[in-house]
Order: C-alpha cells, then structure tokens, then sequence
C-alpha cells in the first residue's frame, strides 16, 4: 500500500492511523529560482526527501499532499511568483492539521523546502505547545547539512538557487534543471548593496530584503558549481538526518 494519503482509500487511511501514527507534511513555495530551475524547486525538494524520511521509517509515517504555495513576499519582483501571507500559511496548515487530528492522528512533522516559511512554522510551533494532545515538529532541509555545504565549494555569498539548491534538484529532478540556463548571481559580499550587506548577518538585529536587493536574477550563488553526486550527499544526509528524529518522536 502506498504510505500516500493522496494515494489512499478512505478505509486504507482509517487503517493507517494505528499502523502509521506520523503524519509528515511537505510544504514549500511557487517562487523563482534564477533562469535555470522551476518555480517548484522547493516542494520538489521538501517532497522527495519527505518521501525518503518516510521509508526510512519502515511504515510508521504517512505522507500528506504537500502544500505548494509558502510565504514568499520577498521574490514577488519576479514573474510567477506567488505568496501566501504568514498568517494564511499559518491557517491552511493549521486547518489541515486539524482534519487529520480529527481522524486519529496526533504527530505531524512539517518538513520545509522553503526558508521563507520557517518563521511561521516557528510561531505555529509555539501554539501547539498549548494542546499537548497533538505533537507538532518541523524541520528546514538545507541548513539540517550545513557541515556538508561548507566542505563543497561554494561562493562567499551562496544560497537561495546557488550551488546547494541546484545540486538537491540534479539530484531529485534533474529534469526540472535547464543547466544551460545556469547563471551565478551575487557571489561575495561586497557586491551586495549595504541593505543586502546587512540582511546577510548571521547574528545581530535583523533585516529583510526582496531577492531582487541582492541581485537581478534573485540568485545567491553560483549554481554552475552543483552537482548531482553533491545533490545525493546533501538529500540523502538530511533524510538520515530528519528520519532520526522521526524515529525518536515516534518513541518518546
């Protein structure tokens, strides 16, 4: 049987509640990604590692349809973009999450492709500590193998579309790359402007930026630089990764 809600029958979903007790929800965005990738590149990338956490864990975690829209204000200046506010977000996973709780299902792990949404899925977190019938977790993917994207060779400035993202879909969806149509965008600090500058501090009081401060094509990187074999490194170490926690959650 396959361990997709999408794929099931109502009765064979019944049944999973007691065989599957985990309810993993892919989430990402419909946004840009340079010239080279897809506007889905994060739910490609949150779908297909939710889909390795979910056979890692022999049976115990069903995969919900993954919500393809995030929030995504900041790359609005590009064409096809599209974004959900924060607090909408927050209310379809809530509502979502709410029909399956419903069904017997009491754990969800959100796994994100889309570091847009973090701060949302932070806050919801927070809520669900005030309803200790129900166990909500969720996970970015990219910075979970952050030890590994600093061993690869990467440009000072990287990210968003650059030499991690782009290796994660020749790896999960080669297809969806158009390498020819690969270009760098911004790759050190001091070509960003000084808003840009100090949007990138690790630390210290924080700004926001649209993609288009840092650079035209909204790319942070090189992504000429990705490679499959880079791209099953990264995917297959953040599934490991992610389904050891599952695994835990699941024993707690």
């Amino acid at each position: 049987m396959s361990n997709k809600l999408a794929e099931m029958t109502t009765d064979q979903a019944r049944d999973a509640v007691r065989l599957a007790p985990l309810v993993i929800i892919p989430v990402g965005a419909q946004e840009q990604h340079g010239g080279g990738m897809a506007m889905s590149t994060d739910t490609v990338r949150a779908t297909g590692v939710a889909d390795l956490v979910a056979g890692r864990l022999d049976g115990r975690a069903v995969i919900a349809p993954p919500v393809n829209y995030g929030v995504s204000p900041h790359h609005l200046a590009f064409a096809g973009t599209m974004t959900l506010s924060p607090a909408t977000f927050q209310s379809v996973l809530r509502e979502l999450i709410a029909s399956l709780h419903r069904h017997g299902w009491n754990q969800f792990l959100v796994i994100t492709g889309h570091g847009g949404n973090n701060p949302a899925l932070s806050v919801l977190a927070q809520e669900y500590v005030l309803q200790p019938d129900l166990t909500f977790a969720w996970t970015p993917i990219t910075p979970l193998v952050s030890d590994l994207i600093a061993a690869m060779e990467v440009s000072q400035v990287h990210g968003h579309a650059g030499e991690a993202e782009t290796a994660q879909m020749l790896y999960l969806a080669p297809e969806l790359v158009q390498a020819d149509l690969l270009e760098p965008g911004a790759t050190q600090l001091d070509e960003l402007t000084p808003k840009a500058r100090l949007s990138r501090q690790a630390q210290g009081p924080r700004l926001s930026v649209g993609f288009d401060t840092y650079h035209k094509r909204g790319v942070l990187g090189d992504p000429r630089r990705a490679t499959a074999e880079d791209g099953r490194l990264l995917v297959e170490t953040a599934a490991d990764r992610i389904a050891a926690f599952a695994d835990e959650l699941l024993t707690a």
